[in-house]
């Protein structure tokens, strides 16, 4: 198996992406394709000391930032010449010399480079990027956290099919639970995309559960959960900051307050670990862009090696589960049929 690394991608870049790869191809037994500045790649891999380690560097001297927005970046994404990271690296995939990329930069370039190189899948309309956030019983996928901020119905219908299949066929959940993310539990709750999402979701044949709050979805009530981008970036942004609060207050309470509670705060300190895991976003690493014609995986910026090696261990995990071509059959199955 062999994955693509946008090794500028980062906001320490290279270092924790190079850092990551060789964690990555010694734990897993993956090769991995390393794409950027090669003068600046190929010492920050010597440090590593990877080897005989399969990790190689594709030279790309350019790179996209959060500086690249609109028809700007949308000519650096499509331009068929572009030498920017993203770019040649999505290329190897879809040439079939790679079978995943994985990136920790800009979302939207990584996006719509994705869009542009890839395409979507025949009857997707939308891509959307699927993380899985951590709930009382396990996880649950939600989609879409920031691609698209405004959707309209068909849309979420298809988020709700790709979602189903990725828990099912790389999180190996069975029959997963469907859920809209509303401001209510009843059909008639939420706004004129929610209210008119709901009856195709209920029509469509996946395991729906109906509307789901927030509440439920922590509580771990829905294995997946559609919404559009615009609610889900807020949703997921809430929520780290949240955990972060959450977890940085004991921190700072059990430092300032007296000894008894400092020895307390010490017996109690394995739980708090254990908390901190289940709440840090680097121990997934990376989202799937659901819904483009080949395996794109997108990262925090400020993604360390730990984030990195886990957003290949995501990659080679869809890789092997072979999800693109389960949501393609799926699709083309429910386009054949004919409309009720």
């Amino acid at each position: 198996m062999r994955l693509v690394l946008d090794a500028m991608g980062s906001d320490n870049h290279p270092h924790p992406d190079v850092e990551g790869a060789v964690l990555a191809a010694r734990e897993y037994g993956v090769e991995i394709i390393l794409v950027g500045d090669e003068p600046t790649l190929a010492p920050a891999l010597a440090a590593q000391n990877p080897g005989g380690l399969p990790v190689s560097i594709v030279h790309a001297p350019e790179m996209l930032t959060m500086e690249d927005k609109g028809m700007a970046l949308a000519l650096k994404a499509k331009r068929k010449e572009a030498k920017n990271s993203m770019a040649v690296g999505i290329d190897l995939v879809k040439r079939g010399e790679a079978q995943a990329f994985v990136t920790a930069g800009n979302t939207g370039a990584a996006g719509a480079t994705a869009y542009f190189r890839l395409g979507t899948l025949p009857g997707i309309e939308r891509a959307a990027l699927a993380p899985a956030f951590p709930t009382r019983t396990g996880s649950c996928v939600v989609l879409d956290i920031g691609a698209n901020p405004d959707c309209k119905p068909e849309n979420l219908l298809q988020f709700g099919i790709m979602g189903s299949i990725y828990a099912e066929r790389v999180r190996r959940v069975r029959a997963p639970r469907i859920g809209l993310l509303s401001n209510g539990e009843e059909a008639g709750k939420g706004n004129q995309l929610v209210r008119d999402t709901y009856p195709l979701l209920k029509a469509s044949g996946l395991n729906f559960v109906g509307n789901v709050e927030a509440k439920e979805l922590i509580a771990g009530e829905a294995d997946v959960v559609v919404t559009d981008g615009f609610t889900g970036n807020i949703l997921l942004k809430s929520a780290e900051a949240v955990a972060k609060l959450i977890t940085d207050v004991i921190r700072e309470k059990i430092q300032t307050a007296a000894l008894p509670v400092k020895l307390g705060g010490a017996l109690v300190r394995p739980a708090l670990r254990s908390l901190r895991t289940l709440l840090d976003p680097s121990q997934e690493g990376a989202a799937p862009l659901l819904g483009v014609n080949g395996l794109v995986f997108i990262g925090h910026g400020r993604s360390d090696a730990f984030a990195i090696k886990n957003a290949l261990r995501v990659a080679k995990a869809a890789v092997e589960s072979d999800v693109v071509h389960s949501i393609r059959e799926d699709i083309a199955a429910r386009m054949a049929q004919p409309a009720a």
